[in-house]
């Protein structure tokens, strides 16, 4: 197994993102953005939030580089950010249906 090495300020980092990453609906928005490019009313009528609500999660995921937008005409689309996104996502879903064998 390879060795983990970080500064403090990466450290730092991961633990913001893994924060990003720790609540249930943000993994809800994730997945959904997982399949497709959606806009926040129809992540609204996905998982049955307030906009409000979707979309402060989304500025949060926004912020740690998690998602990513972009603005057609008046609609902003959300997408994840990079395969990087999807990839972390995916091990961990791995891990988690591993370990609950």
């Amino acid at each position: 197994m390879p060795k983990l090495e970080a500064s403090n300020d990466i450290i730092e980092k991961v633990s913001q993102l893994y924060k990003a990453l720790g609540d249930p609906t943000r993994l809800k928005i994730l997945t959904l953005l997982s399949q497709s490019e959606m806009n926040v009313s129809a992540i609204v009528t996905e998982i049955g939030l307030e906009q409000s609500a979707v979309s402060h999660q989304l500025k949060l995921l926004r912020n740690n580089h998690v998602v990513k937008s972009r603005k057609e005409g008046k609609i902003v689309y959300y997408s994840l950010d990079d395969q990087h996104v999807v990839d972390i996502l995916g091990q961990t879903f791995q891990h988690i249906r591993h370990i609950d064998k």
